[in-house]
């Protein structure tokens, strides 16, 4: 099996290159060509989209937008301009079910397996090669993608048919992104009373408040570490995308929908490109406070 792999950015990167150490013939394309030629010194090869489809049995791709995904396959020199019967591609990018069901659609009258399979574990995970990937799609085309997904998962599992990777993914970033905008609120609230945030943060992380979010985020908050692992405005657009899916479906969803205009107002005070913890920032201009430790 050859393998291509398209977008070399944060999480693409250290996915590429479990790709490459796990001993599999990859090709890789990006924008910006440091990033491919880093890759290519490691033992990949260097490709168009249209060489990738022609060479390649499987491509995957993780790229910014619904938009770039469609246009990267079905382009007029695009991956599907050039991909035989049989072939794979596999978008981990974080989009819309209908948009997913729209690739699957128009490859599938090609002969060519489409699986929708966006990822959860941000850059620590993809660099540890432990994300959780939610697929969805045809199992036949998962089984033979399956082993070549685990170069960089701990998790692969498929939930459904086309879309419902998509879904899952959604599902989980109501989840954390909501649960990262109540621990800002939260030690806020106890800094504004007077505590010491990590002093409060030990004291409930055993408890039922204790979780993963918790854990990651928590401790980035009152260090001021806002280097981000996944910014705010790549989960401002997940959670663009949740708003867009539940009005489609009739879905009421409060607490996303408030949690959307928290990340417009970051958005508008330029904290986009901070980590997603930085959503502690909105809360602290609310009460006019900073969650740091106290001065030694």
């Amino acid at each position: 099996m050859k393998i291509g792999f398209i977008g070399l950015g944060i999480m693409g990167r250290p996915m590429a290159k479990h790709l490459v150490k796990a001993g599999n013939d990859v090709m890789v394309a990006d924008l910006n060509q440091d990033l491919v030629n880093e890759l290519v010194e490691m033992g990949a090869k260097s490709g168009s989209y249209a060489e990738m489809g022609k060479e390649c049995d499987i491509v995957m791709m993780i790229l910014p937008t619904a938009g770039i995904v469609q246009g990267v396959i079905f382009g007029e020199d695009g991956v599907a301009s050039t991909m035989k019967e049989g072939g794979i591609i596999i978008d981990h990018s974080s989009v819309t079910p209908v948009e997913s069901r729209e690739c699957y659609d128009g490859l599938k009258e090609k002969g060519i397996g489409f699986l929708d399979a966006p990822v959860s574990g941000g850059e620590p995970g993809a660099i540890a090669g432990s994300l959780a990937i939610m697929v969805g799609g045809d199992e036949d085309v998962f089984e033979k993608a399956k082993p070549y997904l685990e170069a960089y998962a701990s998790s692969v599992l498929l939930t459904g048919g086309c879309g419902s990777g998509s879904v899952t993914k959604l599902a989980n970033q109501i989840i954390v992104n909501n649960n990262i905008a109540i621990v800002s609120e939260a030690l806020t609230f106890a800094v504004k009373a007077g505590a010491d945030p990590e002093k409060v943060y030990m004291a409930i992380r055993s408890g039922l408040a204790g979780s993963a979010v918790l854990d990651a985020k928590a401790p980035m908050m009152y260090n001021r570490n806002f280097v981000p692992g996944g910014t705010i405005k790549v989960n401002h657009k997940d959670i663009t995308n949740v708003v867009k899916t539940a009005h489609a479906i009739d879905a009421p969803i409060p607490y996303t929908a408030q949690l959307y205009e928290i990340m417009q107002t970051l958005k508008v005070h330029g904290h986009l490109m901070d980590d997603h913890s930085g959503i502690v920032q909105y809360f602290e201009t609310l009460a006019d406070v900073v969650v740091k430790k106290p001065e030694a």
